[in-house]
């Protein structure tokens, strides 16, 4: 494995920079916990200048690729993004193949392959939907960096049999698990189905993405946002773990559940503001 060499550093392992074992890592967790069969799920993950610059030759551009639409807003960004067709089996294995370092020009026009994405490889279909939510996420919230799509099972599941009004949604998700309310009181929003890989898609996620950090499209999956890779997947475990709880008791008879005024007490203990509409008044 080639490395980088700068006057001013060591010779260091492109793949041992900390960007790239977080990327390995999630994908592969995410492999395991079953949400991303053969090429499902994609990441990315913005990076700052000053990291990668110690892994990674910045001066070197391996190619350029043209993207779907000019994002503008993301110029002279870095990311760390998750290649389309490939098995998150097989990242932590070759992360070269199966990850890409890119970065987006100083016009918004172009994405600069630093590194990965090795063999002619070519970033997520879903790159378009990433790059919008991230527009997004970055004007709610200045330290956002991650967007994370995962197919998880019970969080599918749940879209076939429940209503998808998101507050209706967003509340019984609350009600399933007492941390739930803490970890994400912005509760979930909810799209409609709509063909993935599409602008169309991505328009309606970002839309989204203005006021939520979790996005559900049924019969699919889920779109997690965060500052962090541990904040992003430790959001969408707590969500699916509530759909879980609900696809395991929906069809048995309920005795006893948090109640609204728990979880009005709850959101008062740990200084939270539930979403506006999901709580009757």
């Amino acid at each position: 494995m080639k490395s980088y060499v700068n006057d001013s550093l060591n010779y260091i392992g492109t793949v041992e920079a900390p960007f790239i074992r977080e990327m390995s890592e999630v994908t592969h967790n995410m492999w395991r916990n079953g949400w991303d069969e053969r090429n499902g799920g994609n990441v990315s993950y913005i990076i700052d200048e000053s990291e990668v610059a110690k892994y990674i030759d910045i001066h070197n551009v391996l190619r350029t690729i043209k993207p779907t639409f000019p994002v503008h807003d993301l110029a002279g960004k870095y990311f760390v993004v998750t290649g389309s067709g490939k098995y998150f089996k097989n990242v932590m294995a070759d992360s070269e193949l199966n990850l890409g370092v890119l970065r987006v020009s100083k016009k918004g026009e172009e994405l600069e392959v630093l590194w990965g994405l090795r063999d002619g490889g070519v970033p997520t279909s879903e790159l378009p939907s990433h790059f919008m939510s991230h527009m997004a996420r970055l004007k709610a919230d200045p330290n956002h960096r991650v967007v994370l799509h995962t197919h998880a099972t019970n969080v599918i599941a749940m879209t076939f049999i429940h209503d998808l009004d998101e507050d209706r949604f967003t509340k019984t998700l609350w009600e399933m698990c007492t941390e739930c309310l803490v970890v994400f009181p912005d509760g979930v929003s909810v799209i409609p189905w709509i063909v993935p890989g599409t602008t169309e898609i991505g328009r309606a996620t970002s839309e989204k993405m203005k006021s939520s950090r979790v996005v559900i499209w049924p019969q699919h999956g889920i779109y997690g946002a965060g500052t962090t890779i541990d904040e992003t997947f430790g959001l969408i475990e707590t969500v699916e773990k509530a759909a879980q709880v609900y696809m395991l008791i929906a069809h048995l008879p309920i005795k006893q559940s948090i109640t609204e005024l728990q979880l009005r007490d709850l959101a008062k203990a740990f200084g939270v503001t539930p979403k506006p509409g999901v709580l009757k008044d």
